[in-house]
């Protein structure tokens, strides 16, 4: 960290120690066009050349996003007030000549939300929860699509000041050092203070019209901000089940030291043609922001809060605690990437799976039909690949199609390693363990050495963790999954198997008719349970669920309500079948199909029980 120092006004890639902060400012009220304008006064330089530079990459993504794609209008002012000659370099890169005269730059910044329904124009689109919103009830302020950097400066502290309509709710993690209300009473200024530009980027922002609730679990203070464009859902009927999951995500982690403060900013879509299209979320240090369908009922919602934001949640584990040279000192525009994703994505989300079933949010049962999803999952992704080639090279071809892999063998990597663990300890040490003890070793301000690790957690471990981890992660050989079942008295055996009510295997049980506009069953409704009860047949148009026409338009809004149906619920479709209407008016009931599953083996013996239960129960 660089201290201000009140001699000096210079910014010098020769003098950073007496570097003042870059100020910087959004301004929310003069939005034009869905275009914000954004100030950079980087102080003076004593270099000839500089050159200044938006995020090609930010962390926790694995694919290029290009935020220098959404500027606009970018100019160089020095000190007299003229425009000054720029040079655009590249997407993402300016480079100004005769810096020792630049006073600022400013640009416009177009929001990335709108941007996605034009497809992508062939090219690839910041993730929705690592975008940007600008409309007039709801700001976005993934900081790293506005504030920039100058080459030499990555280290300078920033000021940071949002001018923004005076009734907004306002929410941020970053230090808050002031604010100033206009004349007129209309407008506030909020200026923020970032220690240097990684901080900028690590730390989110969302204005408007926000429903924002704050409180205690342990020592963490939770503060979580929910946009609902309709109002369907608010933080405070949410409140409770993020409470009850990040209180059993603290008991399962213990002695894990953790961030005293965490924000969950929740962004609603509304399923509109402008509205954001990919749902998630994106992990910084202390928070993360999600973004999730409106449509959700308040069960599916609840259900997806907790599978998705305990995962961001759990990467306070790693990569906060445990991260290489490449996390540590990110290139934005030229990144390298470690080679352990499988530990960074597929252990925080084994861990976002696990402590479901060891803290009795779930069954047993529940917990083995997620992690039999994973193995299926994963089948359909190239399962003889090396997982740490494929990480370290995930922005190019082929390996960047494999890389949602991280969520479905990563965690079942992280799996077998806690069940090996577990074997060789009988039972006392697991992933978690060996987790925190890389954390006493590292910790946030210490990286480990990327070739080194694999190596360091077999001698910290087993050898058997060892070539496990060379056969199956850096080798290429696929994983026999009931070799690991076996140990703790599973297996994975074909029977029936409960499934939803719009997929089965992955597969949709449904497809699309462009030229009528339909959706229709497939050949695979016979193999659904709920829907064969119901007399529902192959070639069945769907017209409306509970009286709302169903078309291609609206399909991904209302089929989420199908896929979120819960046993109980009374339900209403209506199907056409050879120009004949079709009604089913029912209470929903539990569905199953023919496939494999995960079960407990026949003559599975105690001390494979045992085992079981240490890996379940810690």
């Amino acid at each position: 960290m660089l201290l201000a120092s009140c001699g000096s006004t210079k910014n010098s890639s020769n003098d950073l120690a007496t570097a003042l902060p870059i100020e910087t400012s959004i301004d929310l009220t003069k939005v034009t066009n869905d275009k914000a304008p954004v100030t950079i006064n980087p102080g003076r330089f004593a270099i000839e050349t500089v050159t200044y530079r938006l995020p090609r990459v930010v962390q926790g993504t694995y694919s290029v996003s290009d935020f220098g794609k959404y500027v606009d209008d970018f100019k160089a002012y020095d000190y007299n007030g003229n425009e000054m000659p720029v040079n655009k370099v590249d997407t993402n890169s300016w480079t100004i000549a005769n810096a020792k005269q630049l006073d600022k730059v400013t640009y416009l910044v177009n929001d990335t939300f709108d941007i996605e329904e034009q497809g992508g124009i062939g090219e690839e689109q910041p993730f929705s929860p690592s975008g940007t919103n600008i409309e007039p009830t709801n700001y976005v302020l993934n900081l790293h699509g506005f504030i920039g950097y100058f080459d030499s400066l990555k280290n300078n502290q920033y000021k940071l000041d949002v001018t923004a309509d005076a009734d907004f709710v306002r929410t941020s993690a970053l230090q808050n050092v002031s604010s100033k209300i206009s004349d007129d009473g209309k407008t506030i200024t909020t200026s923020y203070f970032a220690p240097r530009y990684f901080d900028i980027t690590d730390n989110p922002m969302m204005y408007g019209d926000l429903d924002v609730e704050e409180f205690q679990v342990g020592d963490i203070k939770i503060v979580l901000s929910v946009y609902s464009p309709n109002k369907l859902h608010s933080a405070q009927s949410l409140k409770e089940t993020v409470f009850k999951m990040m209180q059993a995500q603290k008991a399962y982690l213990g002695d894990i030291n953790s961030t005293p403060r965490y924000d969950i900013y929740l962004y609603l879509s509304e399923g509109k043609e402008d509205s954001p299209k990919g749902f998630g979320a994106l992990e910084h240090h202390t928070s993360t922001v999600v973004v999730l369908p409106e449509a959700m009922d308040k069960i599916a919602l609840e259900e997806s809060m907790i599978d998705v934001v305990s995962h961001e949640f759990f990467h306070i584990v790693t990569p906060l605690s445990v991260h290489s040279e490449d996390v540590h000192y990110f290139d934005y525009n030229n990144p390298t990437f470690s080679k352990h994703l499988w530990m960074y994505e597929g252990v925080t989300e084994y861990f976002a799976t696990l402590f479901q079933v060891d803290q009795d949010l779930v069954i047993e049962q529940d917990f083995y039909n997620k992690i039999m999803d994973k193995i299926q999952g994963s089948k359909r992704m190239n399962d003889a690949m090396s997982f740490t080639i494929m990480s370290e090279n995930v922005l190019k071809e082929p390996y960047k199609d494999e890389y949602l892999n991280v969520y479905q063998k990563g965690a079942l990597i992280g799996m077998c390693i806690d069940i090996l663990m577990r074997e060789e300890s009988n039972g006392n040490r697991g992933i978690l363990s060996l987790m925190k003890e890389l954390s006493n070793r590292y910790g946030k301000n210490k990286p480990f050495e990327d070739d080194k690790l694999i190596e360091e957690i077999t001698a910290m471990t087993y050898p058997s963790v060892g070539e496990f981890l060379n056969t199956h992660v850096v080798g290429d050989i696929p994983i026999d999954y009931n070799e690991f079942f076996n140990k703790v008295g599973l297996e994975i055996g074909e029977g029936k198997v409960e499934t939803n009510y719009i997929l089965m295997n992955g597969m949709p049980i449904v497809s699309g008719d462009p030229q009528k506009g339909t959706i229709f069953f497939t050949d695979l409704v016979l193999q659904n349970s709920f829907w064969v009860e119901n007399g529902a047949q192959p070639n069945d148009v769907i017209k409306t669920i509970d009286g709302e026409a169903l078309t291609l338009q609206n399909a991904n809004q209302l089929l989420q309500k199908i896929f979120s149906w819960k046993p109980g619920q009374e339900v209403e479709v209506t199907l056409e079948r050879n120009t004949e209407e079709v009604a089913i008016k029912t209470a929903v009931t539990p569905t199953y199909t023919k496939g494999e599953g995960i079960m407990e083996k026949a003559d599975a013996t105690n001390a494979q029980k045992a085992l079981r239960q240490a890996w379940l129960k810690g």
